[in-house]
């Protein structure tokens, strides 16, 4: 039976109440929010992003700092530089001596003495090639037995090894003052010293021993996104990447980055094959052309900390939520300029074209 309001009148109290305004209009907008939420999660667009923090870093290896090093064992004798002075490349940053005061002139006596031996040994072979041009001409003659001639022989040999030797001897010689000529260790290239080795100052080095750390300054910047492995299978070269970079004020909305505030473009440069020790795989960003140039490098230094979102498919606020609930991955997209359709093979066309009828 349909309801009409003459069946109050059995209900006097109940017609009587009137609800209050405030439940009425509570009650309305709880109606148009449901409606606007379904309205909104049906036919709003989201920006899937894949989240990933980082650091700043320098886009050419030969850009980033680099560790001076100790090119022989000895001691450090002198200091050139100071932490945040400004060097140019082949300045001298350390003086490295050896152990021994005495080490550079007895190589140099030992090389003279050397010299001497190669100049002996040379006299002597000559001497001896010429005993072997005598020896044969009176054996043809029947003054000399031939055992004559093969001692001769012996002697040129003879002369020929100690040549070499103490032409090898010289050699090493050589590079042992070549090593010690490297005792002034200089900058690799322009930069700012950020950190000197105190303490390899009142102690013996050996070479490899990390004597400072030049930075440079200017440098092209480059971001390393460390991306977790479920997304980065959709990462892809050439994809648009929104950075919040450390200390720079900003709001985000990872879904519409068209009203995000305070954060800078960039775009995926390579991603890594292999993942870290942390499982973690590291994509390169740079800096994505004809947008607003990064912060100057006196806010944003080398080794900043970063966060990034590399925007994925456009989905709608419902899916993505569902997809959040359930933690399934990003939506797969076919990549730019892909094929929908498997490609065919060589061998699948011959077969087709055999079949196919004339």
């Amino acid at each position: 039976m349909p309801y009409r309001p003459e069946h109050l009148s059995h209900f006097p109290t109940l017609a009587r109440m009137r609800p209050p305004r405030a439940t009425v209009a509570l009650a309305w907008l709880v109606a148009v929010g449901l409606g606007l939420a379904v309205a909104v999660m049906t036919y709003a667009p989201w920006v899937q992003t894949a989240i990933g923090d980082g650091k700043v870093s320098a886009l050419d290896p030969g850009d980033r700092a680099q560790q001076v090093t100790a090119l022989v064992p000895g001691r450090v004798e002198r200091w050139y530089v100071q932490d945040g002075q400004h060097v140019d490349r082949g300045d001298p940053i350390a003086r490295v001596v050896d152990v021994d005061p005495n080490f550079l002139s007895n190589l140099a006596a030992e090389r003279a003495q050397v010299q001497a031996e190669i100049a002996a040994a040379r006299q002597g072979q000559a001497v001896a090639s010429i005993d072997v041009g005598r020896s044969r001409q009176l054996l043809a003659e029947g003054l000399v037995a031939r055992r004559d001639l093969e001692q001769a022989q012996i002697k040129v040999a003879d002369g020929a090894a100690k040549l070499a030797e103490a032409r090898a001897k010289l050699n090493r010689i050589d590079v042992q003052l070549n090593r010690q000529s490297a005792q002034l260790v200089r900058a690799p290239r322009d930069g700012r010293i950020q950190q000197l080795n105190a303490a390899a100052g009142g102690a013996l080095v050996t070479a490899g021993t990390v004597l400072a750390v030049v930075a440079p300054e200017r440098v092209e910047r480059a971001v390393e996104l460390f991306v977790d492995g479920r997304d980065v299978a959709l990462v892809r070269p050439g994809q648009a990447v929104r950075l919040e970079f450390e200390g720079w004020p900003a709001i985000q909305f990872s879904g519409w980055p068209s009203i995000a505030r305070g954060l800078f473009d960039g775009r995926v440069r390579t991603i890594d094959p292999t993942a870290g020790t942390d499982g973690l795989f590291r994509v390169l960003i740079e800096p994505m052309p004809g947008k607003t140039s990064w912060p100057d490098r006196r806010f944003i230094r080398l080794g900043a900390k970063v966060r990034g979102w590399i925007q994925m498919e456009t989905v709608s606020v419902g899916y993505e939520l569902w997809r959040q609930l359930n933690d399934f991955p990003l939506e797969f997209g076919q990549p730019q300029g892909a094929s929908v359709t498997a490609p065919v093979k060589d061998e699948d066309k011959d077969v087709l074209k055999a079949g196919k009828p004339k």
